[in-house]
């Protein structure tokens, strides 16, 4: 067996990385304000893990943080298995795709690709195979003599995204990468990332603040809110059992009622998404339903939202893939099936 077979099993053996009670603080004049409180977090190989939270939520220092951009108050991180706390940024198998890409421009998209290994004084032959490679797996191979300029948004992020690769990086780190597309290339970028990341088996940290984003790309996600993560789980335990009402409130769209608006006994707030909410006759049955007046119609193409106002005075969307024969003003009766009740701890 060869060094590096061995050191490839030892990789499959260990964790791709482990945030160990990470803390970061920044001061502000006399402030002091906590942008990481006490984070840890384990990651898998091979895994598309996403960082999720609102601006300011202290997901962009933590990726940070791990790049080496920054350093840590407290805690540790280790990468494979080998601490790297203390490791400058260009001592770290680590590669960061940030949202301007920050290509150079009198450089053609080969030299920009090569451009890392050529400071690291590979030779010309060594560095031509690997953007080769690079521009294969970005599916730009005939590009390659063109300038930035010359491309447009989606490949730019290619690009810069073949730079990082190229130097076969343990983990990947994506701080907004796709924010600065346009809403149907950014649809088309995500599928990219995902397949780039499945053809690599590099481990993708991905930072974003876009629900849908985070929803359709991730293995996991670790959702964010003030410095901590307030959950962390597959897309679907998120979005289907969010552990606080931040949570509910932030991934996706949820309504809010107290449980006696619905015909229950009372209790505490509980939260139900709109495309769980069925309209039903007055006649029909239904032991968690309500009355109201349709207030709004908003037509989206592939869904509608009818805005409800109910009589206990709350307003809430009830999603139908199909337009149905309302209109505003009218009064209506929606139900919904208890357990697609979401009651949140806090």
């Amino acid at each position: 067996m060869t060094a590096g077979q061995k050191a490839s099993m030892i990789r499959d053996m260990t964790e791709a990385l482990i945030l160990d009670h990470i803390n970061k603080s920044f001061a502000h004049g006399a402030t002091v304000v906590t942008a990481v409180d006490n984070v840890s977090l384990t990651l898998h190989p091979n895994e598309f893990f996403t960082l999720l939270g609102p601006s300011g939520c202290g997901k962009t220092t933590l990726l940070r943080l791990v790049a080496g951009l920054d350093t840590a108050d407290s805690g540790k991180i280790i990468l494979f298995g080998q601490d790297i706390t203390g490791l400058p940024a260009c001592q770290r198998p680590v590669n960061t795709v940030f949202q301007n890409y920050a290509l150079f421009p009198h450089m053609t998209v080969a030299e920009n690709i090569g451009f890392g290994l050529l400071m690291q004084g590979k030779d010309k032959n060594t560095i031509a195979a690997a953007v080769k490679e690079a521009l294969q797996l970005v599916r730009l191979e005939t590009m390659s003599d063109r300038k930035p300029a010359q491309l447009s948004g989606g490949q730019q992020q290619r690009v810069a995204l073949a730079r990082a690769l190229v130097n076969h990086p343990q983990i990947l780190l994506l701080d907004e990468s796709l924010s600065a597309l346009d809403h149907k290339l950014r649809k088309e970028m995500q599928i990219e990332l995902k397949r780039l990341q499945r053809d690599t088996g590099i481990t993708f940290i991905f930072v974003t603040h876009d629900q849908d984003e985070a929803l359709s790309m991730s293995d996991r996600i670790a959702v964010m809110d003030k410095g901590r993560v307030v959950q962390l789980g597959t897309p679907q335990d998120i979005y289907d059992r969010p552990a606080t009402r931040f949570v509910a409130d932030f991934i996706g769209n949820c309504n809010f009622v107290r449980p006696e608006t619905l015909g229950l006994a009372k209790g505490r707030e509980v939260g139900f998404r709109p495309e769980d909410i069925f309209f039903v006759t007055p006649e029909e049955k239904s032991s968690c339903s309500a009355t109201g007046t349709v207030a709004q119609i908003n037509y989206r193409g592939s869904v509608t939202h009818y805005i409800v106002r109910l009589d206990s005075g709350d307003t809430v969307t009830v999603c139908e893939d199909e337009p149905l024969p309302l209109k505003e003003n009218e009064r209506v009766r929606i139900s919904i099936a208890p357990e697609r009740l979401i009651r949140c701890a806090s």
